[in-house]
């Protein structure tokens, strides 16, 4: 019985692994978002946060970017990443829209 545990918890370790890859893989694909996208316009995103209009987005404040974003899905120092926001599409980590949320 423990050979067959210990054989089933490496397949799913195994498996979640090559999930994760895969997942990783496929994300460095998916396209980036640009500044003339519909929703990117709607939520005021620019691919660098430096940009913003401070007028028309009050929230803005320096430091915020994209790298610090709850919703981007890489490390920090990744320069482009998967943004739940925006279905997945990547944004710069330097990058800014009115959805910020800080990370926790």
């Amino acid at each position: 019985m423990k050979s067959s545990r210990r054989t089933f918890l490496i397949t799913s370790i195994g498996v979640a692994s090559t999930l994760a890859l895969s997942r990783q893989a496929a994300f460095a694909d998916a396209p980036k978002v640009a500044e003339s996208d519909p929703t990117a316009q709607g939520l005021g995103y620019k691919q660098d946060a430096t940009q913003v209009d401070k007028a028309k987005y009050a929230k803005y404040a320096a430091g915020q970017d994209c790298g610090t974003c709850s919703f981007f899905q890489g490390k920090p120092t990744d320069a482009w990443a998967p943004c739940s926001i925006f279905g997945g599409k990547q944004v710069s980590s330097k990058g800014w829209c009115s959805a910020y949320n800080k990370k926790a």
